[in-house]
């Protein structure tokens, strides 16, 4: 098993990151082999991880985005290794956390992606094993979910509201993925036409359409700090957002007869983007509700 991190200026949270890795899981008397993926990284942090045990760093020649970084990592390990976490470095793995969700690998012999329960800074369980969104929750999440986070279709798009259980989901967040490298080669991968977002998304889809399962392992536990390295690229963000939640809809909408239904999509996500683009709150979406749970 071997870790990538698709870096880009990670800043404070990598130290924490890398600290967090020797007590996630019993890696043997080698210890853990992590790649840093760095797309062009200018804040230092990345040099000065560089001297740490087990890490090598990847200089993949530009801002990839994650998918086209998590690729070049992958690709770099050698061909023993059969299992990569791939994962933001602004992320924090609890006591155990890898080994749990290795552990779910026999339970699920056909789990191709497996993801652990990511929490906020605050102890809030993230809504990070979701189903795939169809137009229907798709609109629904994206038009209520940021001043009516409780709304039917944000509830059965998250599945929030459900205490957190082993299972099957549509898709897995990509903050922290344990990939089964030959489920992730027989799909090519991410789409690295997803610069940001929904790279995710569209991996969970193909690896299921392949006949692989997206698990949920809630055992294991990682806190996602979150935003770091777009926090100073707001627009950018906001932009890569939502032409990525086009390219994710209208793709699966390719027929001439559906092309009001593209135009509708167009249109909408363009307005979202502009409201975004004006209001914090619009651009946050959804809060995640609740309480810390456990």
């Amino acid at each position: 098993m071997a870790i990538v991190a698709v870096t880009y200026s990670p800043g404070e949270t990598l130290a924490p990151f890398l600290a967090s890795v020797a007590s996630a899981a019993d890696w043997g008397p080698t210890g853990a082999r992590i790649v840093l993926a760095d797309n062009g990284s200018t804040d230092g942090s990345v040099v000065a991880a560089a001297a740490s045990d087990g890490v090598m760093v990847l200089h993949t020649g530009g801002n990839l985005g994650f998918g086209g970084g998590a690729n070049a990592g992958a690709a770099a390990l050698p061909p023993g290794v059969e299992w990569v976490i791939v994962c933001n470095p602004d992320l924090v793995f609890a006591p155990g956390a890898v080994d749990d969700l290795w552990a779910a690998v026999d339970r699920w012999p056909r789990a191709g992606a497996l993801g652990p329960q990511l929490r906020t800074p605050e102890g809030t369980v993230y809504p990070s094993a979701r189903e795939l969104p169809s137009l229907v929750r798709g609109i629904g999440h994206a038009v209520f979910g940021w001043w009516w986070p409780t709304n039917p279709w944000t509830k059965a798009y998250r599945r929030d509201h459900e205490a957190p259980t082993e299972r099957t989901a549509g898709w897995l967040s990509g903050a922290c993925l344990l990939l089964r490298r030959e489920a992730f080669a027989s799909v090519g991968g991410f789409d690295e036409r997803y610069f940001m977002y929904f790279e995710d998304v569209d991996l969970g889809e193909r690896l299921a359409r392949a006949g692989w399962q997206n698990v949920y392992v809630p055992s294991s536990v990682a806190t996602h700090i979150g935003g770091h390295s777009t926090s100073d690229n707001a627009a950018a963000m906001t932009r890569a957002h939502h032409e990525s939640a086009y390219r994710y809809l209208a793709e699966r909408r390719p027929a001439w007869w559906q092309a009001p239904v593209r135009g509708v999509l167009r249109l909408g996500l363009g307005g979202r983007q502009l409201l975004a683009r004006r209001s914090a709150k619009v651009a946050d979406g959804a809060a995640v509700p609740g309480p810390p749970s456990g």
